[in-house]
């Protein structure tokens, strides 16, 4: 048996998430169902997430236990004539007996981005949060400061989550320009429920002068969910990066 970690791309408009589901199309299960028609037998695969309904991945991990003797590019090559149009693999190298895609990573970055323009851009659509108010970026950037560090993210959490323990820790965020577009990037060692599309909720408060980027802190160490910025559609997240201790893997 082999251990594969395999990079995929996906838009995600049409998937529920990542977790297989029984009444709704996923990734998993697209991917699985690739998998099958290339290898003929449905393999078990491990995400490194399980993303929710609506949201976007530019580099998403799975592992994948198999016996398939197909080289890795081989793999990538054969999953790409058969994976629908708005899911891609990227990547494949073996790995340790072992290494588990979810519990072996190291951290996350996201990245909201959003459409700072009166008009919507047809090419964008799906992709990009649009608002026309005028957008200050550095004053979002100077709040976003605050989420860099080790925290309790209670402020930043939806109801719903499982996890008790609601400390992560940060190592960088920000947020930049680019002519309309406006893009909030955050990196750290893990995230709650619904966790960057709240805190993307909270700054673009900041970026419309509806809060002082200052306030940020207060939120936060607040722990009060009710104080901070609304959770922010699914559709202007992405999922940027995942992070191993692998040789030539980028480094959190």
């Amino acid at each position: 048996m082999r251990n594969l970690l395999i990079t995929i791309r996906y838009l995600g408009g049409g998937y529920h998430g990542f977790q297989v589901q029984e009444n709704a199309i996923t990734v998993c299960q697209v991917f699985q169902d690739g998998v099958e028609k290339l290898l003929g037998r449905r393999w078990d695969v491990k995400g490194c997430s399980r993303t929710d309904a609506g949201v976007h991945a530019s580099r998403f991990c799975l592992s994948m236990a198999c016996d398939s003797t197909i080289p890795p590019m081989g793999l990538v090559r054969g999953l790409n004539a058969i994976l629908p149009p708005d899911l891609s693999v990227l990547d494949c190298r073996e790995v340790p007996e072992g290494f588990h895609a979810r519990y072996n990573c190291l951290g996350k970055e996201y990245a909201y981005r959003f459409h700072n323009s009166l008009v919507r851009d047809p090419f964008l659509e799906g992709r990009v949060y649009r608002t026309g108010r005028p957008l200050d970026e550095a004053a979002m950037d100077q709040a976003a400061q605050a989420f860099v560090g080790t925290h309790d993210f209670s402020a930043f959490c939806a109801a719903g989550g499982s996890v008790e323990d609601k400390v992560r820790t940060i190592h960088r965020a920000g947020v930049a320009r680019e002519g309309e577009l406006v893009t909030f990037v955050v990196a750290g060692d893990g995230f709650l429920y619904n966790m960057v599309r709240i805190m993307a909720g909270t700054l673009l408060q900041v970026g419309e002068g509806r809060r002082p980027p200052e306030e940020v802190a207060e939120i936060l160490h607040s722990l009060d969910r009710s104080r901070a910025g609304d959770t922010l559609p699914p559709w202007g997240l992405f999922l940027e990066q995942v992070y191993y201790d692998l040789p030539g893997w980028p480094s959190l």
